[in-house]
């Protein structure tokens, strides 16, 4: 009883044994599947990648031949290195992301699995727009200490790819209130090759796709705020969607005015210290003159070696070409002073000579006026056998009869009374121009400090429309 029984459970056994792979390679259905997914069962991300690569060709863009596709974009500026005037640029560090869909990429939601974060390798295998930067220099991504970027794809097929890049970007500025100037830098994103029939740009965020973060300093500027457009650039190859972020900068004038203000202020405040000098000082006071004159051409030169050779005049320059103006012009008013010195000098040395010859040709006057009396007095000696009726018929009678009868005022006419020497030059004496020097030049650099801030400050602000405002 007991063989047989044994012999009958291993017949079953052996039948079971092949019939359980039938049942196991048979499709499951509706129900056996949700068993199994809820039963928690992970999801093989790496064959999922594979299968979006089946009949996908990267070269096409998404719903190729119909709509263009719309790409948002935002970013978010981590930090700002460098604002360059000479070579018109500026540096900055940011997070750059891009939005779109590409329904080649849609699965099915398992085990909760809404959306794939993927390394950068995978971009390489997808369609990505062919996105620029219209006013970038240089730009490069960061690799440290992995490349520093990511691709997430959700369940809808809804791409974002986020990359940190660091941007150096031309900024045309204008430099006529340097340096009480402000500077609105663009950042241009477009794409290379899509038209507006393929490729939209928007801000994908609306006024909040644009952040800067409130952290962002620099030496020389701060930054004001920023500001968002969208714009249809027209090119001979089409018409091309563009987004612009502009931000705003505004530059500190602190370095400027501890620099270059105050040490030519001071150099010029020197340059007055000649006008109490003694005149005959002239080794003290032209090396005083020649020394501010070469050290504000040194401060005017090594200021402008850091910026970039422009054919307009700046608000520094004016100020510094007064400067230079005014240590120049004390240099002048000495060399005036000492030419108005020595004229006066040559004028009393040619008066006193003309006096000596005045008292000279008196003295030979007197000689010749004391000759011509003692003739006179010999003359009034008449001989009594002299006959007077022949002076009608001798001229040398009728001559001395002349010379006695003459009035006894002098022959010669009479000579200037003495003057005093000449100590002016056109009515203004040595002492006379150091004596305006010391007040015109003051009273003139303090009016110009007056009328140069007075109108700097008024028209150097700088206005832009929609800006948002930097949260510090």
């Amino acid at each position: 009883m007991s063989t047989t029984k044994m012999t009958f459970l291993q017949s079953l056994s052996t039948k079971l044994l092949l019939i359980c792979p039938v049942f196991c390679y048979l499709p499951q259905d509706q129900n056996t599947s949700s068993i199994l997914k809820s039963s928690g069962k992970p999801l093989d991300i790496s064959a999922l990648l594979k299968s979006f690569q089946v009949d996908y060709d990267r070269r096409v863009r998404p719903s190729y031949g119909g709509s263009p596709v719309s790409v948002g974009v935002s970013l978010y500026v981590l930090s700002i290195s460098d604002i360059s005037e000479k070579f018109m640029d500026f540096t900055f560090d940011m997070y750059f992301r891009q939005f779109w869909v590409d329904e080649r990429l849609r699965f099915e939601k398992q085990n909760g699995v809404e959306q794939l974060v993927v390394g950068a390798d995978y971009i390489k295998q997808i369609w990505v727009p062919d996105t620029f930067f219209v006013n970038e220099k240089v730009a490069y991504f960061h690799a440290a200490t992995q490349e520093n970027q990511f691709l997430r794809i959700t369940s809808l097929g809804e791409i974002l790819r986020s990359m940190r890049l660091t941007v150096k970007a031309t900024c045309p500025m204008d430099l006529t209130y340097f340096p009480m100037d402000s500077q609105l830098c663009t950042l241009e994103i477009e794409s290379y090759g899509y038209t507006m029939a393929d490729l939209v740009y928007v801000w994908d965020d609306g006024i909040n796709s644009v952040e800067v973060d409130p952290d962002v300093s620099l030496a020389e500027f701060y930054v004001v705020g920023f500001r968002q457009r969208r714009v249809l650039e027209v090119l001979t190859s089409g018409n091309y969607s563009r987004l612009c972020a502009d931000i705003l900068f505004s530059r500190s004038m602190g370095y400027y005015l501890i620099q270059v203000y105050v040490p030519s202020s001071l150099i010029v405040i020197m340059s007055w210290v000649s006008f109490f000098l003694d005149r005959a000082s002239a080794p003290a006071r032209v090396g005083m003159g020649v020394t501010t004159v070469l050290t504000m051409v040194t401060l005017m030169g090594s200021v402008n070696r850091s910026l970039p050779k422009i054919s307009y005049m700046k608000a520094l320059d004016i100020y510094l070409a007064v400067c230079f103006f005014m240590v120049f012009g004390a240099l002048l008013e000495y060399a005036t002073v000492s030419y108005t010195g020595k004229r006066i000098k040559l004028n009393q040395r040619r008066f006193e000579e003309f006096k000596k010859k005045v008292e000279e040709m008196k003295a030979q006057l007197d000689k010749q006026r004391e000759k011509e009396v003692h003739l006179l007095n010999m003359e009034q000696m008449k001989p009594p056998y002299w006959d007077t009726r022949h002076a009608d018929f001798c001229p040398v009678k009728a001559l001395q009869n002349q010379l006695y009868y003459l009035d006894r005022a002098p022959l010669t006419p009479p000579l200037p009374s003495t003057a005093n020497p000449p100590t002016t030059l056109w009515g203004v004496r040595a002492s006379d121009i150091e004596r305006y020097a010391r007040i015109a030049f003051p009273l003139i650099f303090f009016s110009f400090h007056l009328m140069y801030w007075t109108i700097l400050i008024s028209i150097s602000g700088h206005t832009v429309e929609d800006l948002i405002a930097v949260k510090s």
